[in-house]
């Protein structure tokens, strides 16, 4: 199972509020695949787009397209090569053998080889690059000296030969190829030279199926080409014209350039999704999936009101999600008890999180009152604006305020500013977050939100650089989540993994599950075949092509 793993990504039953009758639309995709065109689409301002320090889907959408790594991972979940012709394990998994497909190159025409790896890999575990994604490579031996600058080169990583890529772990993982779906594992050309080039992190020379046409117009646009010199399965696009939106109301923004014909896929506002559904469902341009995703909040938990555990119960417990669900989503959205979503079913334990279960104003009460949280006490809650995700949060707040009489101090930002704001030495309260898989394993969950070590502080700032913003630290889960990854059997490790969440969510309310990650589009089906979603929850544009 070190080499494949399956989700069943569950689509949504047709009927009443579930929001259901979606799936992936097809029209007709028979016919031959035609060349040519320009496939049009709005997101917010990606934090990068250069693999180093690519960190949302946003900017995921951009570097996947213009990068091709070892591993694929299909919307199923299911692993397969890319690059790579085989990946294989010593017997403790210790150590991994990648070998690479020759003849590939750059789309400068540098070649791809098991070097270009090790550029890559080494470059986004610089110090300098203040990665804020370098974490997944936190197993590999020689990281702590590459974080720390006290090395330069990543002493577990060779390249004994142009087609061969060998990785030795300081900790024995027995998923860590795994991990190589995440674009930080891209190959980098030499052009490419550390991660502080402005020029390259503007304009990335990349091995994709897509290249740059020009550099980034920051919060303007990002054009891609087709990239004809592509070692894989060519592009059927000419060109994608990627606009970026105000990210104060962008939803509204890609929903109206839809409708105007402006955009061919977008998202839509969450007031607006029935009308959708009515309007486009009959025409089969409406996209509705339950993706491999939680919505939940990220409270702070190294200081501030939220620092114990009893603190994060309370708010867990004075929230109605059943009554945000009905009344704000009508139903497009479903409540969430878990950490580790349904689609991992083997690893999934419903109602883990005990406090999300159903709202306990007592419970709630009782729970604030031990820790310290009393009425009028100011709680900071931060969120990303451009997202429909303000009518949610307000409901929250008015909850906390009704149940527990707190001061709650809704923060709207855009989202890069957001994922800054939460991560800063003086972070406190509470933030909308949401997390979608990197790679198909519950470790992905667990590990990168609320293992010590992907908190990655900044000796100087002190700032957090690693997804564990909370900065949640449990030595026993610590220990749990080591475990399960040196365990080859996927059954026991997924034991494991189960206990992990136990002690973090269901006992320390590490995290606070609102919501699963329910989501809907619209698609111009009309113009384009193949044109459906990706284990990232992007268009797929590689495959994309004109009917």
């Amino acid at each position: 199972m070190a080499a494949t793993t399956i989700l069943a990504v569950a689509a949504c039953s047709n009927g009443g509020g579930s929001g259901g009758g979606g799936g992936k639309p097809t029209a007709s995709d028979n016919a031959p695949a035609k060349d040519g065109g320009t496939f049009r689409l709005g997101i917010v301002e990606p934090t990068a787009i250069d693999p180093y320090n690519v960190q949302e889907s946003e900017g995921t959408l951009v570097a996947q397209n213009l990068f091709t790594g070892l591993t694929s991972v299909d919307v199923n979940g299911k692993v397969s090569n890319a690059l790579a012709e085989s990946r294989t394990a010593n017997d403790d998994c210790s150590q991994w053998t990648f070998k690479i497909k020759g003849g590939t190159t750059f789309s400068n025409g540098e070649p791809v080889d098991a070097e270009s790896f090790v550029r890559g890999w080494a470059r986004v575990a610089a110090k300098d690059a203040a990665s804020d994604v370098a974490y997944h490579m936190n197993e590999i031996d020689g990281f702590k000296e590459l974080q720390d600058g006290s090395a330069t080169t990543f002493r577990g990583l060779s390249a004994p030969d142009a087609t061969t890529l060998v990785v030795k772990l300081a900790i024995k993982d027995c998923e860590f190829d795994l991990r190589t779906f995440h674009t930080a594992f891209s190959p980098m050309p030499k052009v490419a030279g550390p991660a502080t080039n402005k020029t390259f992190n503007d304009m990335p020379i990349g091995n994709g199926p897509f290249k740059m046409e020009g550099p980034w117009q920051h919060n303007s646009k990002i054009t891609l080409v087709r990239n004809d010199s592509y070692g894989l399965t060519k592009a059927h696009l000419d060109r994608i014209e990627i606009s970026i939106l105000n990210s104060a109301n962008a939803d509204q923004l890609e929903y109206q350039g839809f409708q105007a014909g402006q955009f061919d896929w977008a998202r839509i506002p969450t007031e607006q999704l029935s009308v959708a559904k009515a309007t486009y469902g009959p025409k089969n341009e409406w996209y509705d999936w339950e993706s491999n995703g939680m919505n939940y909040l990220l409270p702070v938990t190294f200081q501030g009101p939220l620092k114990s555990k009893e603190a994060r119960q309370a708010i867990s417990y004075a929230i109605d999600r059943d009554a945000i669900v009905n009344g704000v989503f009508k139903g497009f959205r479903h409540k969430a008890t878990t950490l580790v979503p349904s689609a991992f079913k083997d690893a999934y334990q419903e109602g883990v999180c005990a406090s999300c279960v159903k709202q306990d104003k007592e419970k709630a009460k009782a729970l604030a009152a031990q820790a310290g949280l009393t009425p009028g006490t100011k709680l900071y809650f931060g969120y990303n604006t451009g997202g429909g995700h303000e009518a949610w949060v307000q409901a929250v707040a008015q909850q906390l305020k009704d149940v527990l009489g707190l001061d709650v101090q809704i923060d709207g930002m855009p989202f890069k500013d957001m994922l800054k704001k939460d991560k800063s030495a003086d972070a406190t309260g509470m933030y909308r977050a949401a997390w979608g898989a990197d790679y198909p394993t519950p470790g992905n969950y667990l590990a990168p939100l609320l293992a010590t070590a992907s908190i990655n502080e900044d000796p100087t700032t002190h700032d957090a650089q690693g997804d564990n913003a909370g900065r949640y630290s449990n030595p026993a889960f610590d220990a749990l989540l080591q475990q399960a990854t040196g365990t080859k059997d996927q059954a026991a490790r997924d034991k494991i993994y189960q206990q992990a969440e136990k002690l973090a969510i269901g006992e320390d309310q590490a995290l606070i599950p609102l919501f699963t990650r329910q989501q809907q589009r619209v698609a111009n089906t009309q113009k384009w075949a193949n044109l459906t979603y990706d284990f990232n929850e992007n268009p797929t544009l590689a495959t994309v092509s004109q009917k």
